[in-house]
């Protein structure tokens, strides 16, 4: 019995929990499945092609489902075969090591967006508020004469 209290738990490896334990948003983990599913879905395309799947539902709404019943589970058979919790754990560290290209894509989209307000208030002349500055101006260099 002391033998046993010693020795690790050992885990089933299809029981493993997930490698990144980070809570994300709802929005980041909606970007995780969008990842996920773009992943499974470029290993199956092949499998889609291949069953002619795509072709017999074209113009197709209601019947799809009976007439293309071998091809949807040939294609279905090949999305479980990838939709792991490895390609999840994959998709997630996908989503973690472009994080620095998402955030430097935002910052610079940020600085064009203030270029082109800054350039849009000297066009049209504008103070930090809006105002339009020119109309100041003039009824300055008014008063002055």
């Amino acid at each position: 019995m002391s033998s046993q209290a010693g020795s690790p738990p050992t885990q089933n490896p299809d029981l493993v929990p997930s490698r990144s334990p980070l809570p994300l948003s709802a929005s980041q983990e909606a970007q995780v499945r969008e990842i996920y599913h773009r992943n499974v879905r470029n290993k199956c395309a092949d499998e889609v092609r291949e069953t002619d799947f795509a072709a017999c539902a074209t113009n197709r709404t209601l019947t799809a489902p009976f007439v293309c019943r071998a091809q949807r589970r040939a294609m279905n058979t090949c999305m479980l075969q990838f939709a792991t919790q490895d390609e999840q754990d994959r998709a997630r560290e996908e989503w973690f090591a472009t994080r620095d290209l998402r955030r430097r894509e935002r910052e610079l989209k940020e600085e064009k967006r203030k270029e082109q307000e800054k350039f849009h208030r000297e066009w049209w002349g504008l103070d930090d508020q809006g105002r339009r500055v020119f109309e100041k101006k003039k009824a300055d260099e008014a008063e002055g004469k």
